[in-house]
């Protein structure tokens, strides 16, 4: 005899990173061109991030594109080349700041397509979670023991499902002129670490 029960729990943290996911786009009547211009703004960006104290090692490329753009009778018209980035900001005090400066250095060729929250170390707030997912599973055990008329056993297996902190996006227009950006306004709020756990007793 046996009893079955699922138990969660989560626990809120205050996200501590932000990370950006930001490129450079530039049509241009031929590929080199296009792909030229591209790549000196995005140099401007990452120089100008760097200057501004973020670490070389917290920007990674995520991707280059070239691609021709066709007119009518799709004849090519131009070339649109883009360089994507991701950017790591470890202080949130300098999230907005840094926002700024890659608009400021990539103007009008700036895309910022997501600015994420996240918790760097969330090991303490998932063992919070994990042990009450499993606290709940065994009130629920227990309370089928009661209802039933038997005594809660030996734990016999447990399956867990871990819940992330899923990043709290932040939607941000692309720029719309080459004047400069002021700081942008960010509010981290808190984010959920969840777990879901699966636990059978034994009913004696």
């Amino acid at each position: 005899r046996q009893v079955t029960v699922v138990g969660s729990g989560q626990v809120q943290g205050a996200p501590d990173t932000v990370t950006a996911d930001v490129g450079i786009e530039v049509v241009a009547p031929d590929a080199t061109a296009a792909m030229n211009q591209t790549s000196e703004r995005q140099r401007s960006v990452i120089d100008a991030l760097t200057a501004g104290g973020i670490d070389a090692k917290d920007i990674s490329t995520t991707a280059v594109n070239l691609q021709p753009q066709y007119g009518e009778n799709s004849a090519i018209t131009g070339y649109r080349a883009g360089n994507s980035i991701q950017v790591k900001i470890r202080k949130l005090d300098a999230a907005s700041a840094a926002l700024a400066t890659i608009i400021n250095a990539g103007g009008n060729t700036t895309r910022i397509n997501a600015v994420n929250f996240s918790i760097a170390d969330d090991s303490t707030l998932v063992s919070d979670a994990r042990a009450r997912a499993f606290d709940d599973a065994k009130n629920r055990a227990q309370q089928y023991a009661d209802l039933s008329g038997l005594s809660l056993g030996r734990v016999i297996a447990i399956s867990e499902v871990p819940g992330e902190a899923s990043p709290r996006p932040v939607q941000m227009p692309a720029p719309q002129s080459d004047a400069m950006a002021a700081a942008v306004p960010l509010e981290p709020g808190e984010q959920t670490v969840g777990f879901s756990v699966t636990a059978v007793w034994e009913l004696t």
